[in-house]
């Protein structure tokens, strides 16, 4: 079994910012918030610098034992190499729908296999301090509002965080910035005839994809859309029944009403 290793991450100011993908819970009031975190890269003087990524936690109660971390549930675990996310490019690595509330801390669990490629093109093991497996963990003290969907990006400083050591060896010694934005943006309305009820998609000019679903009564609303023009698909089990609509523009914190969206029968 692999050893867990346990990061803290350098958090800057806290005004989280995030996309979503919701579903008929977003309609009824249910007072829950979108948490998502993502990676960039900070560009280092190396070929690759590949980290393991297991998992992403937040604890919403303050406490010293595990019982307090919640594991985000939507995650996507693997080696990842960090220059490939260097000049402005981000990947989704974890997200979740949570109660509307305060997080007090927050860490990034790695694996084992964390790597850097010199430009020699040799491959060489990333060795972590002893004190870094203990699992550091950080306050945070952020509050999550009803409806607003939050967004985490984690700048991995991959040239500070990889540290060449007097025996040709490297360690991994993580500097991570945050960099944080709430986005109360988003897209709602209702489709007719309800009993279709479509998938949606709402996609960027940069393919960027958010989505959710219509409910029993044809509501719908995606969160955490942030300011744009906007593509968006409603698609059904018979193919027939689907519609675009394209050039929806969405303002910063206004939430679009598209009104009843007519699908063809």
């Amino acid at each position: 079994m692999k050893r867990k290793l346990i990061i803290p991450f350098l958090l800057g100011a806290l005004t989280f910012g995030f996309s979503s993908c919701d579903s008929d819970s977003d309609t009824d009031g249910s007072g829950t918030s979108k948490l998502q975190v993502r990676m960039t890269d900070a560009p280092g003087d190396y070929e690759e610098v590949n980290v393991e990524v297991v998992s992403v936690q937040v604890n919403r109660e303050n406490t010293d034992g595990e019982e307090g971390w919640i594991t985000l549930d939507e995650i996507h675990p693997g080696i990842y190499n960090l220059l490939d996310f260097a000049n402005g490019k981000d990947t989704l690595l974890a997200s979740a729908e949570l109660p509307a509330g305060s997080i007090s801390q927050i860490r990034l669990i790695l694996g084992d296999e964390n790597t850097v490629k010199l430009k020699s093109g040799e491959v060489i093991d990333l060795k972590t301090p002893s004190g870094q497996t203990s699992g550091v963990k950080l306050s945070v003290n952020a509050t999550l509002e009803e409806d607003v969907t939050y967004v985490m990006l984690l700048d991995f400083d991959a040239a500070k965080s990889v540290v060449a050591k007097g025996n040709g060896g490297y360690n991994l010694k993580p500097v991570i910035r945050v960099i944080s934005q709430a986005v109360a943006g988003g897209i709602k309305g209702k489709v007719a005839p309800a009993e279709y009820k479509p998938g949606i998609y709402v996609i960027s000019s940069a393919n960027d994809t958010l989505g959710g679903f219509a409910n029993e009564a044809g509501d719908f609303m995606i969160k955490g859309v942030p300011a744009g023009s906007y593509t968006v698909k409603f698609y059904t089990e018979a193919a027939a029944h689907d519609t675009t609509l394209t050039d929806i523009v969405v303002s910063q914190d206004a939430i679009k009403d598209l009104g009843t969206v007519q699908l063809p029968e």
